[in-house]
């Protein structure tokens, strides 16, 4: 079978389309002819080893997937051949098959195609986490989305608009702005020739935000956090600027608000019933036109250096994915 394979740690050219020994399922396990592999921004870290999970080559890239169940190990119960899953892997995904603890799949429903079911694991499981557990954030509120137009950056908006939140989308161009809005951005802010921290003053009357997302670090996070109102939460969802920033404590006292780190690998590993219960509601939305998880592009497998080129450049709005060879709905 075919798998994309990172040989040693190193940038994307680096990586190879090669024949590979197909799974066997041990216990408890099942094997999915993957259809989908999604692609994330930390895809482009863990191949040259600058992400916090760091498997030793040879690996397969991409985190997530969806197809349907090809063999099941023994004491698999609740799976039969040719049942349509998705699930999420952290790595080793690009490839055509994959073998996968059977208790980490979810159903996907009839009416979700594989191609929307691939893309909803890591990024929108990662912002419903946010935004419930950690957030707790209520209908109302007013969450302001950093990176808006990204893969989290979509389902944070989505997300929010479906949560009762007031979405205030910020991202580096009109283009990116427009693109959020139609995923249910109430208002936009463009960082790259406004001043964000006046412009959230503007938008709130000076009352402050509720909620601010930030997958993006930098130079952006200390006005994003001073725009909070009192009680006000900055949510740590990653650091796609590669800029790790590092605020000023006196503003947290000041307004009595909260910077909550949101590291959903963790969540899951920890709490796997509240996370199926948030993949259960995803599932949900998605099924019934809620949540539209919205794909860029579907890159051939040997196609994957434009995949992993147009994620680094930022020109992805919402999901990437890569079809395997034999990939069927």
């Amino acid at each position: 079978m075919k798998a994309l394979i990172c040989p040693s740690l190193g940038p994307a050219e680096n990586l190879k389309v090669m024949d590979v020994e197909p799974p066997v399922p041990a216990e408890g396990e099942v094997v999915v002819e993957v259809a989908y592999a999604a692609l994330n921004f930390f895809d482009t870290l863990i191949i040259e080893g600058k992400y916090q999970l760091k498997p030793a080559p040879p690996f397969s890239p991409a985190g997530e997937f969806a197809g349907r169940v090809l063999a099941l190990g023994p004491g698999v119960k609740g799976f039969t051949v040719g049942d349509r899953v998705m699930g999420s892997s952290g790595f080793g995904a690009a490839r055509e098959q994959i073998a996968y603890p059977a208790n980490r799949l979810a159903h996907v429903p009839d009416r979700l195609p594989l191609d929307k079911a691939a893309g909803l694991s890591i990024t929108y499981g990662t912002t419903l986490h946010a935004l419930n557990q950690r957030a707790e954030m209520k209908p109302g509120e007013t969450l302001v989305v950093l990176g808006a137009s990204g893969g989290v950056g979509v389902a944070a908006v989505e997300i929010g608009r479906v949560m009762g939140a007031r979405v205030i989308a910020c991202a580096s161009s009109d283009e990116k702005l427009d693109f959020a809005r139609r995923y249910g951005a109430s208002e936009t802010i463009n960082y790259a020739n406004e001043d964000l921290r006046a412009r959230l003053k503007e938008l709130t009357g000076a009352k402050g935000v509720d909620v601010v997302y930030d997958p993006v670090g930098g130079a952006l996070a200390e006005p994003a956090l001073r725009s909070l109102g009192w009680k006000g939460r900055f949510l740590v969802i990653g650091f796609a600027s590669g800029e790790i920033p590092r605020p000023p404590l006196n503003l947290i006292l000041l307004k009595g608000c909260d910077i909550r780190g949101v590291y959903w690998g963790e969540f899951v590993a920890r709490e796997p019933e509240a996370n199926r219960d948030n993949m259960s509601q995803l599932l949900k939305w998605a099924e019934g036109g809620e949540l539209a998880v919205h794909i860029h592009a579907k890159y051939a497998l040997d196609a994957y250096q434009k995949a992993f080129e147009a994620i680094a450049q930022r020109q992805t709005l919402g999901k990437t994915l890569l079809r395997m060879p034999k990939a069927a709905e």
